[in-house]
């Protein structure tokens, strides 16, 4: 299998848990741009059991504090899962963007995630 994340090079790897690592993304949206990535190829979001949810919660939380911790400008977080070609999942490995924002780094900021349809993220 050529699956990036299946071979990611040990030395890209952050934190970690049983089931889960994280990376900085390779092509990030803002700086500190980081991956959730499942160990687990073939893991779904509506497969993950109750341990699986609990440690990508904890890791989850655990790089948003990293992030502010290095970085007090900034201000929220979009994080988000693409699942399926349909929503824009370009590698079909389990992962999760969580992504820094900072106050002024785009025009219209409201709606967030929404903006993946352009003309919907306007309410």
């Amino acid at each position: 299998m050529n699956c990036p994340f299946c071979n990611m090079p040990e030395e890209r790897i952050g934190k970690e848990n049983k089931h889960f690592y994280i990376v900085s993304d390779l092509h990030p949206v803002t700086e500190h741009h980081t991956l959730i990535i499942s160990y687990d190829h073939d893991l779904v979001l509506d497969t993950m059991s109750d341990e699986q949810t609990l440690e990508f919660i904890k890791l989850t939380t655990y790089i948003k504090n990293q992030i502010l911790d290095l970085d007090d400008t900034v201000t929220g977080f979009n994080i988000g899962i693409n699942e399926g070609l349909d929503a824009g999942q370009t590698v079909m490995h389990f992962h999760c963007h969580v992504i820094p924002r900072r106050n002024g780094d785009t025009e219209f900021p409201r709606g967030g995630v929404r903006g993946v349809i352009p003309n919907k993220q306007k309410y």
